[in-house]
């Protein structure tokens, strides 16, 4: 089930995309990962910067984490876990999908 997080009022969504809590498991990537592939590539580039996980967060989730705190940082490790998983190992399959 898709969903979002409440988002503060005065701020704008930075990725107005639909997200699940928790990204798909599993050895294949999926129809998800495929969405997903923007917010992965931005989640990759935060980690390699060093960035806090709370300051990523709100950027690329456009949702103040300080709002939902466990709930944020589940979804932000998941999806990172998802992303390393991707760019380690099933972007290959992403790439010849793509083709097809």
């Amino acid at each position: 089930m898709m969903q979002r997080l409440p988002q503060s009022k005065d701020r704008v969504t930075a990725m107005a995309r639909e997200f699940q809590d928790q990204p798909p498991a599993g050895d294949e990537p999926t129809s998800y990962d495929k969405e997903q592939l923007t917010l992965y590539l931005r989640l990759l580039d935060a980690d390699r910067d060093g960035a806090g996980w709370q300051e990523a967060f709100e950027i690329i989730f456009g949702i103040d984490p300080s709002e939902h705190p466990e709930r944020a940082e589940k979804v932000f490790t998941s999806h990172l876990d998802r992303a390393k998983w991707l760019a380690s190992s099933g972007y290959l399959e992403l790439l010849l999908a793509g083709r097809g």
